[in-house]
């Protein structure tokens, strides 16, 4: 696909004010793998001191912010595959969220469906997996919108399902025009929900969750589903909903 080049000074021109909730789901693992480790709550502290002194340092703009913010933009180690706005390699990082619940827990369930499409012979899980939804507020003016003119009109190439060459170029320049948020249409959400891409700490107004949810999500031969015990709500999302995506397409559903 023939990528749509536009300039640094060309993006600059179309950056916009942007503000709101940016919701990002995570595994809700983090304190349970060091328990299973240790056997007192004191011994479990100092291993997870020792964990996070081997990470690598937290860039100096993100210091202030709560971990599960700061996590995206602090690993040294090359980027071990390319995502829509992050290029393989040794690349800056990106905190990748949505507008809604909703659509989050669309761009999750997908990327663990890949998970099972490369291992067709793990059948699904017993218990449905735990993950945990949080809600960051941000505000920049210097968004770009990929679903709003001018930038729309190239909207085949922005939501490819595997060619993600575009948007990867698309954000190189834009990061040289200083742009902090990209806002662009989720294919793995059936209604096509708003996801950001958030390229810098900056543009982060709170400096830790504003809100948690925790959601349960199970997969099975009709699709997935996934529930919150507060607020009580249930999201299900068809098998054809992700078929879409030819690296789904020959998932074997009925493992």
């Amino acid at each position: 696909m023939p990528s749509p080049t536009w300039t640094p000074v060309a993006l600059a021109s179309e950056r916009r004010r942007l503000s709101g909730h940016c919701w990002r789901v995570v595994e809700a693992q983090h304190r349970v793998a060091t328990m299973k480790l240790v056997d007192t709550l004191a011994e479990q502290s100092v291993l997870e001191e020792v964990v996070e002194r081997a990470k690598p340092a937290v860039p100096p703009a993100c210091g202030h912010l709560h971990y599960l913010m700061s996590t995206p933009f602090r690993y040294g180690a090359p980027y071990p595959r390319g995502s829509r706005f992050r290029r393989a390699g040794a690349t800056p990082g990106v905190f990748y969220g949505s507008r809604s619940v909703a659509t989050t827990i669309a761009e999750i369930a997908f990327h663990r469906l890949l998970f099972f499409a490369d291992a067709p012979r793990l059948p699904w899980p017993a218990n449905a997996g735990e993950f945990t939804a949080f809600a960051v507020e941000v505000r920049t003016r210097a968004a770009l919108d990929l679903t709003a003119e001018p930038l729309v009109r190239q909207r085949a190439a922005w939501t490819h399902h595997t060619d993600y060459g575009p948007c990867q170029e698309l954000v190189e320049h834009a990061r040289e025009a200083s742009v902090e948020i990209i806002g662009y249409e989720s294919v793995r959400d059936p209604v096509r929900g708003l996801n950001l891409a958030v390229l810098g700490c900056r543009a982060f107004v709170s400096r830790a969750p504003l809100e948690r949810q925790t959601w349960r999500i199970a997969f099975g031969a009709v699709g997935v589903r996934a529930v919150c015990a507060s607020p009580d709500v249930g999201l299900e999302f068809d098998r054809e909903a992700f078929d879409a995506d030819p690296r789904i397409a020959g998932l074997d559903w009925e493992r």
